[in-house]
């Protein structure tokens, strides 16, 4: 990329993070009106997602300089918000609860933030505000390329998300047609209706607390599972979402039995074909067909389990 280029990007950035800023009142010498800076307040909100945090934790998540978070600590301790104690489990190590006093900062903290946020989203449609998270995730995202996938079974609206999805994600990127809307419907439809929880299952893949891909392994016959409808979302790919999707598959495939693991694709999705070559699936068989509004090579891939 030319330097004219990085340069441009650099102020786009920059100016982005002043306006975000600005937006929640981020550089205010006080949190939301309170008595907090917004260090403090950082604190403060991890101290208040647990009972007790050791303090070589707590310093990784906030990330700041030791001697800097010992001084904010001592502060907290002497206005009554956090109590300082030995671990039971390791005597050398130091944990950190809120008090009474400090459960109700965090509190009081945590609710002005969500009013304001709340007070921020209802300016814009349904449609903006999906757009907005959607691109937050992104930057988060790609930003974070610490940031591993968690794989979680589906909750209430998942499968509606997949049909979703799948629906926009193909028709956007590949121009297909509702028939494949449809047919993803009509699987998810039928997984739901009926599906043996000991030989079949779903999961829907997260990064940084944002959905971005699923997958399906469902029963073929006694011996066969088949792996469907796996998708990533465009924001994650590159982030290993789609090869610890397809590992979970083939691991919940072998302990439940089944010989092989079978897939449909076509051979237009070279970046899902390289993570099925990858996790050791073979080209089984091609064919030529009409789907989907368009003429394509599908392809069925298997693994001998």
């Amino acid at each position: 990329m030319p330097d004219s280029r990085i340069a441009d990007h650099v102020a786009a950035v920059r100016s982005f993070n002043r306006s975000y800023t600005k937006f929640l009142g981020a550089l205010n010498e006080h949190l939301l009106g309170s008595p907090y800076s917004l260090t403090e307040a950082k604190v403060l909100f991890e101290l208040g997602q647990q009972d007790a945090l050791e303090a070589t934790r707590l310093r990784s998540i906030v990330d700041l300089d030791p001697g800097y978070l010992s001084r904010l600590l001592g502060r907290f301790e002497t206005r009554g918000l956090i109590r300082r104690e030995r671990s039971t489990a390791d005597a050398r190590r130091q944990v950190i609860r809120l008090t009474d006093a400090g459960q109700d900062a965090f509190i009081e903290l945590d609710t002005r933030s969500a009013e304001q946020i709340r007070g921020l989203l209802t300016r814009l449609t349904t449609e903006e505000r999906h757009q907005l998270v959607a691109a937050m995730g992104m930057i988060r995202t790609q930003l974070d390329r610490s940031a591993t996938p968690t794989l979680r079974p589906p909750a209430a609206g998942d499968y509606g998300w997949v049909v979703e999805r799948n629906g926009a994600l193909y028709a956007a990127e590949h121009g297909w047609t509702s028939d494949y809307e449809a047919l993803v419907a009509r699987i998810v439809a039928d997984y739901l209706a009926g599906h043996d929880p000991d030989r079949e299952t779903c999961w829907i893949a997260e990064l940084n607390g944002e959905r971005v891909g699923a997958v399906f392994c469902v029963r073929e016959d006694d011996t066969t599972a088949r792996l469907r409808l796996l998708h990533v979302e465009p924001r994650a790919r590159g982030a290993g979402v789609g090869g610890a999707l397809v590992d979970a598959c083939i691991q919940f495939a072998r302990k439940v039995g089944y010989d092989r693991l079978e897939l449909w694709t076509v051979s237009l999705l070279a970046p899902a074909r390289r993570i099925y070559q990858r996790a050791g699936f073979t080209l089984a068989g091609e064919e030529h067909t009409e789907l989907f509004g368009h003429q394509l090579t599908g392809q069925t891939w298997r693994l001998i389990l």
